[in-house]
């Protein structure tokens, strides 16, 4: 799959181009140039982990193998504090609550952001490159973020959070990571100076 970014359609370029570039250089988002075909009847009878595999293979195909992308979701969900991943509840008829709290800082930020870690750790691990993820959190983003990039061997994180300005819990969750590649800095402000 090709990708093209929203200020310039004539531009294709690869998932792994895209993945290490983050934001198109023209200040556009990345779009697939065609989208991919879902079948929602494929999806039946399928736990979390297979249909997130159905889903994103299109969009990382030619470069990441089925099998590759099985581990990677595999290595990303087990952490997880319940076998589905995220419960789906039934609380009437008709009506039902998906649970996105059973990452390992709660936050629903978890379930982008540890595939993402386990991602890029599978793409740098036969790569020459470096990347810096530098961010900036009101709480759940960065612990997330540093919960997911924690010990990752060619990644670095900075994360700014305002100081005194999130819950206990986040600021534990953000400071209290000890791995090398994991930098926490707190910033006498809001949450928009650390933007």
């Amino acid at each position: 799959m090709d990708y093209l970014s929203t200020r310039n359609n004539k531009i294709k370029l690869s998932f792994l181009d895209i993945l290490f570039q983050g934001l198109s250089k023209d200040g556009g988002l990345f779009l697939p140039h065609s989208w991919p075909k879902i079948n929602l009847e494929d999806l039946k009878g399928k736990n979390y982990q297979e249909i997130a595999e159905y889903v994103i293979q299109p969009f990382v195909s030619k470069k990441i193998s089925n099998l590759e992308l099985k581990n990677i979701l595999k290595k990303t969900y087990e952490g997880f504090d319940t076998s589905d991943v995220a419960s789906l509840i039934n609380i009437n008829k008709n009506q039902f609550i998906l649970e996105l709290f059973h990452g390992p800082t709660f936050a629903f930020k978890d379930y982008a952001l540890q595939f993402l870690g386990n991602l890029f750790s599978h793409c740098l691990k036969n790569s020459q490159k470096k990347i810096t993820v530098l961010g900036a959190t009101s709480g759940d983003t960065g612990s997330a973020a540093i919960e997911a990039f924690k010990g990752k061997e060619n990644v670095k994180v900075f994360i700014l959070h305002p100081y005194g300005r999130v819950s206990a819990v986040q600021r534990k969750q953000m400071t209290t990571i000890l791995d090398e590649n994991i930098n926490n800095i707190a910033v006498k402000g809001t949450f928009d100076d650390c933007q």
